[in-house]
């Protein structure tokens, strides 16, 4: 990695517009990369004893790692680095996107478990916030339709770098129509009233409009999530994350990981 202020301010300038790259913000999206695997090519901080600070308490398992990949720079030069979005934690790192999906993955990652699809996502903050959601609920993968992108920087910083947890792409087309296609709708029966397939694909549309009606219409099943009178809508990834956690709930117990309730940001 080139060491001067212009050199660095240019790298990152130039990852932010790099769809092979991925810019990590901030402490938790680079700890959650590095402990799923991402390939980091480079990460910088203004505040060393920060770092460690942070690694001691919240990643002991990856102190070493990241003394070792972060390279200390000016404050300046730093701040310069994300005049645009502050980064309160004090570093930022670059680091290569997993390759996107070959083809039309849905079928084989819908035959394993549930798939969250985004039909045209606005807010990349809260496709960063389904994410996240996904990756704990063990979801199998996180698709987006429309032009934004969902390894948009914005995104990542939503995720907390957990898109190396979960396969995350942009579908070039609407799935088939198909009895494993469950469509989030207003108007469809009671979630806690149906009995949901524990593989498929799981359509949610945006807070203002909602599924549009030809992605609707190819579901088999069509489910609402209950809701006091005068409440219109729910945040999507709060949408998303009723509908895994339902899923889970419903699945048989077995052996796994216990959970832990964070407030990393």
């Amino acid at each position: 990695m080139r060491d001067s202020g212009r050199d660095l301010l240019a790298a990152i300038t130039g990852a932010r517009q790099d769809s092979s790259l991925a810019v990590l913000e901030g402490f938790h999206a680079l700890k959650h990369a590095l402990r799923f695997g991402a390939q980091v090519e480079w990460a910088v901080t203004e505040d060393p004893a920060l770092l460690r600070e942070l690694a001691g308490t919240l990643a002991p398992d990856l102190r070493d790692t990241l003394a070792s990949l972060v390279t200390p720079v000016d404050r300046e030069v730093f701040r310069a680095m994300t005049a645009s979005t502050p980064v309160h934690t004090k570093v930022i790192a670059v680091a290569r996107r997993p390759p996107a999906p070959e083809g039309d993955p849905l079928p084989a990652l819908a035959a394993d478990g549930p798939v969250v699809l985004l039909e045209d996502p606005r807010h990349l903050g809260n496709v960063g916030a389904v994410v996240r959601v996904a990756a704990a609920a063990g979801a199998c993968g996180v698709t987006t339709t429309g032009s934004s992108d969902p390894w948009d920087p914005a995104a990542l910083r939503g995720s907390a770098g957990l898109h190396y947890a979960v396969p995350v792409w942009r579908s070039a087309a609407l799935p088939p129509a198909g009895s494993t296609l469950v469509a989030l709708d207003p108007a469809g029966r009671d979630i806690s009233e149906v009995d949901l397939p524990a593989h498929g694909v799981f359509a949610f549309g945006t807070e203002r409009a909602g599924l549009s009606a030809e992605l609707s219409g190819r579901a088999s099943l069509r489910v609402r999530i209950p809701m006091r009178a005068g409440v219109s809508s729910l945040n999507l990834a709060t949408s998303v994350a009723v509908v895994l956690y339902a899923l889970r709930l419903r699945a048989p117990a077995g052996p796994g990981p216990g959970t832990a309730v964070t407030q990393d940001g």
